[in-house]
């Protein structure tokens, strides 16, 4: 049995699926045709912590020149992009985020990613039962969608998990001061191109001022 067939069987309270299943057409594709070698080396040196996750938004040695002129020519129609990475040893959703434009995401590890539609968002909070769990192998590359919501991988193994973030330049940084709510939308944006819907059981998103928007169980991913 393979470990993707063994986390599923763990998690019978989850849509769960694997990256190649249809289903997840709806929220993103694979992508097959670049060479990231380069970035997996680099992603050796760098550490999963032995608590939580850590999230480097901008990496100077993950963004070699070559590289993001690539990435940005061929992916995001020649805007800047930044290339970070997340690492960390998280089970749980505690929150779904959304940007303006696609991620790309590259599995340096095994990992599931719970994900779900901007689409399936009312009043600003979002029913986690909606939530669908993707299994995603080692070495594999990932789009997903503006529309898609997303948040920190979940681990498989004890090791934790490591994968690169790729996103327009700037996103989840801070916000520069306060500014006009217009929409109820607005409520949502916690950093730059970063609106963020928290679990009301993660405080430590809560008390940063995170809106409380997500229903129902904070999910667990078991393995």
């Amino acid at each position: 049995m393979s470990n993707y067939e063994l986390v599923k069987k763990k998690n019978p309270h989850l849509n769960f699926y694997h990256i190649k299943d249809s289903q997840f057409r709806d929220y993103g594709k694979i992508l097959e045709n670049y060479e990231f070698e380069e970035l997996m080396v680099q992603m050796e040196k760098t550490e999963i912590p032995q608590d939580g996750n850590i999230y480097v938004a901008s990496d100077s040695q993950l963004e070699e020149k070559r590289l993001m002129e690539i990435i940005e020519a061929s992916i995001y129609g020649n805007m800047p992009i930044q290339i970070g990475y997340c690492n960390g040893r998280n089970s749980t959703l505690n929150g779904l985020e959304y940007h303006k434009g696609s991620e790309i995401n590259i599995a340096i590890t095994d990992l599931v990613l719970l994900l779900g539609r901007v689409q399936d968002i009312e009043n600003n909070s979002y029913n986690a039962r909606d939530v669908s769990a993707f299994y995603i192998p080692e070495g594999t590359v990932i789009e997903l969608y503006g529309t898609t919501l997303h948040f920190a991988p979940c681990k498989v193994t004890d090791i934790g998990f490591k994968t690169v973030v790729i996103l327009p330049k700037g996103t989840n940084q801070p916000l520069e001061g306060e500014f006009e709510k217009i929409t109820s939308e607005d409520q949502l944006l916690f950093m730059k191109n970063k609106w963020l819907i928290a679990h009301p059981e993660r405080k430590v998103l809560i008390d940063k001022g995170a809106f409380p928007g997500i229903k129902g169980e904070n999910i667990e991913v078991y393995y």
